[in-house]
């Protein structure tokens, strides 16, 4: 770590001549408040309008001009920026990432705040208001967790608060989280460690530390019962989804469900998939996924009739599959399949250097969340360790048919049409 308090993380890979730069700052959406969401995503958006050396426009210039790319993104845990260019052009990079750590309140006025308002609002007109079904991942968090919890509301914010937002509610949010002390810089690729360490600290030493963030500290959540709600849509069909809340990533059963959702949906041979689209036909698509998340995940499986086909019947396949997993648990054969999916998705993930889900990205990943950039080994260790009898028992304790949310999006009768 640098005496700011920035953590740096090196890793050599010759394999092409290309230096990925990747910054976390361990702030998501789950740092908001009531009132005042949407912070963190609007600052995905900020950090490229330019800051105190670098002017409006010329960040994306400089990096097309060498051939680089550059993009980011934001969870409920955290944002992340990341700048691949070829190795020769490593330095523009740093001085890049540098500058908006160190410098971006020098460049940002209340015009460019209102500016990028205005585009996250498009945004989420455009991914959440007019997306078919878009409103659903904003009702399931409603109904999963609580007033007041961090995950409740969307990452994306919402409409209100970001109308309401101040100049001063942003820089205040900039100020509290946007420091090399709640931060992690990866710096992957085509590198010479020695003088990749020596550009790091030319670049990065000068930032200010920031004050100490506090660590999380959030009341555990359950569901006692079935919570059940119908939302209209400009649709055509119906849609179900039904939702637990489940182990925070890495957390036991994590891994475990993984593994049942793979056995439920993963692939035309899974069950869900089976018996529904191709035995029965009575549904068109059918997923079931565990969304891992630092606080809480949750596991949500979505499912769409034929036209002619009811909820009720594709909810009763649904829940008799479950049962059964609870009861007997998958076969060997199940398990290894999926065990087979794990391991290739985490071979192919180490294909890339840079950009979302490579190397870099992963390493930063991995220390956010265990304080171990090196820990991919062990996070493959968890599936390879599992047994039919885990993902039995992981269904059993966290899928129960009595304690879940159950979501359905009915058409409004406008066929579609906006």
């Amino acid at each position: 770590a640098l005496p700011n308090g920035l953590t740096v993380i090196l890793h050599e890979d010759h394999s092409v001549p290309m230096v990925s730069v990747n910054v976390w700052y361990n702030v998501g959406s789950a740092r908001e408040r009531t009132g005042r969401t949407g912070f963190a995503h609007l600052f995905e958006h900020l950090m490229f309008m330019g800051s105190g050396h670098v002017r409006t426009g010329e960040f994306d210039t400089w990096l097309e001009g060498v051939g680089g790319t550059n993009n980011g993104s934001t969870t409920s845990d955290r944002t992340n920026y990341w700048i691949t260019v070829p190795s020769n052009s490593l330095e523009l990079a740093l001085f890049l990432e540098s500058d908006r750590m160190g410098y971006l309140l020098d460049s940002m006025t209340p015009q460019t705040v209102d500016a990028q308002r205005d585009v996250v609002k498009n945004e989420r007109r455009q991914r959440v208001e007019n997306q078919p079904y878009g409103m659903s991942s904003v009702v399931l968090g409603e109904m999963l967790y609580p007033e007041g919890h961090p995950y409740r509301w969307p990452v994306i914010g919402y409409m209100d608060d970001l109308t309401a937002a101040s100049y001063e509610d942003v820089v205040g949010f900039y100020r509290s989280f946007y420091a090399p002390s709640n931060a992690s810089l990866v710096v992957a690729g085509d590198i010479d460690p020695v003088r990749t360490r020596a550009l790091v600290e030319r670049w990065f030493s000068d930032v200010p530390a920031g004050s100490p963030v506090d660590p999380m500290t959030i009341p555990g959540v359950s569901i006692d019962e079935v919570r059940t709600r119908t939302i209209t849509d400009r649709v055509q069909l119906p849609r179900l989804f039904l939702a637990w809340l489940t182990p925070p990533i890495y957390a036991p059963g994590d891994a475990a469900l993984d593994v049942a959702s793979a056995v439920l949906t993963g692939g035309r041979n899974s069950r869900l998939h089976k018996r529904l689209v191709y035995d029965l036909r009575i549904a068109q698509s059918v997923s079931a996924v565990q969304y891992s998340r630092g606080l809480s995940s949750y596991f949500v499986i979505d499912a769409m009739p034929q036209p002619g086909h009811t909820i009720e019947e594709i909810q009763a396949v649904i829940d008799e599959e479950i049962r059964t997993l609870q009861a007997e648990g998958p076969t060997d054969y199940e398990v290894q399949r999926a065990l087979n999916q794990v391991e290739a998705s985490f071979y192919s993930r180490m294909e890339s250097v840079g950009g979302f889900g490579g190397k870099a990205d992963q390493l930063n990943g991995y220390f956010l969340s265990t304080g171990n950039a090196d820990w991919f080994n062990e996070d493959l260790a968890r599936y390879r360790a599992l047994s039919p009898t885990d993902v039995r028992a992981a269904a059993t304790a966290f899928l129960p048919a009595d304690r879940r949310v159950e979501l359905t999006v009915v058409p409004d009768g406008s066929g579609g049409k906006p």
